[in-house]
């Protein structure tokens, strides 16, 4: 059982008038729509509906580029965003996969050296630090490992961070990797710029219109720049450590709960 969190609204108090307002839905990957890396069944079956309702969803990611590649063609969704909103993907009409950076090839040669160095730097400060098994397909950014198949304790978790940070970094935690890599970039911004891009229209502006919804600490931008937000319950264990919450927590975990957060958008 998923103990309940007092400062969290059951997602059945969402207003019906505010789900109503909602045209589009952005949503985080891993641990939210899948399970032991694999998309649920429950969570398939719900972006198909958001689909045939016409609702684009949107994939916010911290995964590599090349890992999500092949979901960006297979599954049911308008866009990937992935290292923390610095590539985008998308399926053309015909077909092909559309790809597309934030940063430029110069920029980003320049980053992978400082990359590589704070890498090196982390595996010899803590030697039981891994890099993440999806670190080939990176294009932008650094990952460790420390809850996929790998794990590090909350200090050393923190220690990561700290030298991330200490090399210039913006450093993120989600429920599987932490995340470094250069630039003022994270997921709102790779949000934003995803909407712009695709339908050359504004987030900002129309905020009102859709609906994030997460599960840790590498969501908490999204949290705090989304009025309708919502975690699926998996995040409840991570509760306490959140600067911003989600407004809304869903009944059950991971896929469920992302089905759960589709039902009551659609009925």
């Amino acid at each position: 059982m998923w103990s309940a969190i007092p400062a969290a609204q059951a997602l059945a108090d969402w207003p019906l008038a505010q789900r109503a307002r909602i045209r589009g839905v952005l949503t985080d990957i891993d641990d939210t729509l899948t399970e032991n890396g694999a998309l649920a069944p429950e969570a398939r079956d719900a972006l198909a509906r958001l689909q045939a309702a016409g609702l684009p969803v949107i994939a916010v990611t911290g995964r590599p580029a090349g890992w999500s590649e092949p979901f960006a063609l297979d599954w049911p969704l308008a866009a990937i965003v992935a290292e923390n909103g610095a590539v985008l993907l998308w399926r053309e009409a015909d077909g092909r996969l559309g790809k597309d950076w934030l940063q430029d090839a110069a920029t980003r040669a320049r980053n992978r050296q400082t990359l590589s160095h704070v890498a090196g730097v982390i595996a010899q400060t803590l030697p039981q630090a891994r890099l993440a098994t999806d670190s080939a397909g990176r294009e932008t950014d650094l990952a460790i490992d420390h809850a996929e198949h790998a794990h590090l304790d909350a200090a050393d978790i923190a220690q990561v961070c700290r030298l991330m940070r200490a090399h210039g970094l913006q450093a993120t935690v989600s429920s599987i990797h932490i995340n470094g890599w250069v630039g003022e970039h994270h997921k709102w911004v790779g949000a934003c710029w995803a909407l712009q891009r695709l339908y050359g229209r504004s987030l900002a502006q129309e905020i009102e219109s859709w609906v994030y919804i997460g599960d840790s600490p590498n969501d908490e931008i999204m949290f705090a720049h989304c009025p309708h937000s919502v975690a699926v319950a998996n995040i409840l264990p991570q509760w306490a450590s959140l600067q911003h919450h989600p407004r809304y927590v869903t009944p059950s975990p991971r896929g469920a709960g992302f089905a759960e957060m589709v039902a009551a958008l659609l009925g």
